[in-house]
């Protein structure tokens, strides 16, 4: 399995991943670029995967769908275009061969799903959409502050080795953030480096992986001593794990 990162708009991506002949596609927002890599690769395209219902990720499916006949998956608790097979969290599909898991991570949106499959071409694969990114997380529209830590703890719980497929490249901002955090944590420096030598050769940060983002991620840090810490010399009343990772979040919100 090939996987790639088709850049988009300022800093999406819509994740193209196949096996030299079919295709599948996660969150394309844009069709024109899709078109590109399966006319340049010689693919044909069978699944398209959605995560959420934001139109950055819901805007190329139409058009996919009717020129290439791809089967759609979405979130049963979100409207995207239709027709499409619903999932919820439980649920598994199998596409290309693989048998995607579908997870639910409300808090980004209401009805917010992840696919996740255990082993693709020698390694577990997330596609998360706007739910976790590397150093960070997605604004809070829809959910709760409760919601988003529950869904972070999930992602959170997968194997180590699970490559992050996220949607945005929004990695160097969200170091900056991360190091404001936890300034002293070294490895979060260490890798603040190597994603700064990918962007100046105008290569993605991504995909991370499950067991970097423990290391490195305030969000998935929020129960960490020294990221509680940080955060309570911010807001005094942060008194218990959910109103530190709100607080958390909100820092993040106006932080520049």
């Amino acid at each position: 399995m090939n996987l790639v990162a088709l850049p988009a708009f300022e800093d999406n991506y819509l994740w193209l991943l196949h096996d030299g002949a079919r295709a599948l596609v996660v969150d394309p927002g844009d069709a024109e670029p899709v078109r590109d890599a399966l006319a340049r690769l010689g693919l044909q395209l069978h699944g398209i995967l959605v995560t959420h219902h934001h139109g950055d990720h819901t805007g190329g499916v139409a058009a996919l769908r009717e020129a290439t006949g791809a089967t759609v998956y979405g979130p049963a608790g979100e409207r995207i275009p239709g027709p499409y097979q619903a999932l919820r969290g439980g649920d598994a599909v199998n596409v290309l061969g693989t048998a995607w898991q579908v997870i639910d991570v409300p808090g980004h949106t209401a009805g917010h799903i992840a696919y996740y499959a255990p082993a693709v071409g020698g390694a577990p694969l997330l596609f998360c959409g706007d739910t976790l990114f590397s150093g960070g997380c997605g604004r809070i529209f829809e959910g709760t502050p409760a919601q988003m830590l529950a869904s972070l703890d999930a992602l959170g719980a997968l194997p180590a080795a699970t490559r992050v497929c996220c949607a945005h490249e929004y990695t160097l901002s969200n170091l900056r953030f991360a190091q404001a955090v936890e300034p002293g944590n070294a490895e979060l420096i260490e890798y603040t480096r190597q994603c700064r030598a990918l962007r100046e050769q105008h290569q993605p940060t991504l995909p991370s992986t499950i067991g970097t983002e423990l290391a490195i991620n305030p969000f998935l840090r929020s129960r960490q001593p020294t990221v509680a810490k940080a955060v309570r010399a911010h807001a005094p009343s942060a008194n218990d794990e959910v109103a530190v990772f709100a607080a958390l979040r909100e820092w993040k919100n106006t932080f520049r």
